[in-house]
C-alpha cells in the first residue's frame, strides 16, 4: 500500500463550478481559494478543500437514487435553522428523508445530496 501523506480535497463534478463554490461558501463560511470557468475550490485555512470541476453534459443523480455514490456530511448547531438558511441559499429538501430527526438530506443547486446533523 502506498504511503498516503495527506487527504487534501473532495472534488465534485458539476456544470457550474463558480456557482457551486459560491453556494458552499455561503453554506460553510469557507473562502474561495481558486475559481475559473472550469474549476473552483473552497478552504477553511487548513489543507482540506472542497472543489468543483466542470464536466460537459453532467447530469446530477436523483434522490434517492442507486447511482448516488457520495455525499457530504455537515454538522450544524441548530438543524432547523440551518435547513431554513440553506433552503434560502438555493438548496432543496427532497421528500424522502432517511432517519427523520437525526439527519436532514438537502440537495445543492445542481442536485448533489448533502446531509445535515447536529452530531448528537
Amino acid at each position: 500500500m502506498p504511503a498516503l501523506e495527506e487527504f487534501t480535497a473532495v472534488v465534485i463534478d458539476c456544470t457550474d463550478p463558480t456557482m457551486l463554490a459560491g453556494f458552499y461558501r455561503k453554506a460553510t463560511g469557507w473562502e474561495v481559494t481558486y475559481s475559473d470557468q472550469d474549476f473552483a475550490s473552497l478552504g477553511n485555512g487548513g489543507r482540506m478543500q472542497i472543489a468543483f470541476v466542470r464536466i460537459d453534459g453532467y447530469q446530477a443523480t436523483g434522490w434517492p437514487d442507486a447511482r448516488k455514490h457520495a455525499h457530504l456530511d455537515l454538522t450544524v448547531t441548530d438543524l432547523e435553522s440551518a435547513v431554513k438558511e440553506l433552503l434560502a441559499l438555493g438548496a432543496a429538501k427532497p421528500e424522502f428523508q432517511p432517519d427523520e430527526g437525526k439527519w436532514v438530506v438537502l440537495t445543492d443547486p445542481e442536485g448533489h445530496p448533502f446531509y445535515l446533523t447536529t452530531g448528537d
